[in-house]
């Protein structure tokens, strides 16, 4: 039956569909939330923009490729949602919404991101998953708060060396993108909980047992020709995950010897040799 709605909303002409669906938004709801996902959009309803106390918007799943000015009105929105659309550029009128925490712009057509998003400096989790990004925008290091970072199913090759600056960064996720080496700036960002990797062309995986608040790293489907090494209690997701990380050489060596000389303890001692008998 939605399917059937959807197909006929497609052949209503574009402002009487949104005054159909917008016509129970009269007033501000209860719970300070807007949902207009999966309604074919090609524009938002400027009457949305006068929920001045909004604080979620999520326009994920349509067609759009631009955002009203009016949108700006919204200056207590915390989490929008612009997922799946057709976005080239970022709107700029989005990065006057300083109040934002959550920021959804995953599967769309993004090349880059514009350096206003440095305003948005409550931000704390960003999703920018399966754009057109080939190499992570450097307005990204600029977002202080930030602590989660969803970048994967793009076209990176390499981390710039300024993301050591998100000292709040707790989870980053880069799975499906071009990586042929683990980016060495991750390794400096002892405060990452969750690492994710796979899907790229890793051959070789450093150690990650220094990286003190590390919870997980997903490395699968990887051409790697090791695991990395992680600290105790650190769950692995990839090849070789279940195998105990190599020990470090001298306490193996320090092992081995107490253990050889705990079996030479308990060799039994031989009787002494009979006394020759006079025949």
């Amino acid at each position: 039956m939605g399917n059937t709605i959807r197909a006929l909303a497609a052949f209503i002409p574009a402002d009487r569909c949104q005054n159909y669906m917008v016509r129970d938004l009269r007033e501000m709801p209860l719970d300070k939330m807007v949902d207009l996902s999966g309604n074919q959009l090609r524009r938002v309803p400027v009457h949305v923009c006068s929920f001045q106390q909004l604080a979620k918007l999520y326009l994920s799943d349509n067609h759009l490729n631009s955002l009203p000015p009016e949108l700006g009105q919204l200056q207590n929105l915390q989490i929008l949602a612009l997922d799946f659309n057709n976005f080239k550029a970022l709107p700029q009128v989005v990065c006057t919404l300083k109040q934002l925490c959550i920021l959804y712009l995953g599967n769309n057509k993004l090349c880059d991101l514009p350096g206003e998003l440095s305003l948005l400096q409550n931000l704390q989790t960003l999703w920018v998953e399966a754009n057109y990004l080939t190499q992570l925008p450097d307005v990204v290091c600029e977002l202080s708060l930030l602590k989660t970072l969803h970048a994967g199913s793009n076209a990176l090759r390499l981390l710039p060396g300024r993301l050591r600056r998100l000292r709040e960064l707790r989870t980053i996720w880069l799975s499906g993108n071009l990586l042929t080496d683990f980016p060495p700036v991750l390794l400096h960002m002892t405060s990452l909980e969750v690492i994710d990797v796979a899907w790229n062309s890793i051959r070789y995986f450093p150690s990650l047992a220094h990286l003190s608040s590390l919870k997980l790293v997903i490395y699968d489907h990887n051409p790697c020709r090791n695991a990395p090494k992680v600290a105790k209690g650190v769950r692995r997701v990839g090849r070789w995950a279940e195998e105990t990380p190599e020990p470090d050489p001298r306490k193996a060596r320090c092992y081995a010897l107490a253990r050889q000389e705990s079996q030479e303890a308990q060799v039994p001692a031989l009787p002494p040799p009979l006394p020759p008998t006079n025949s």
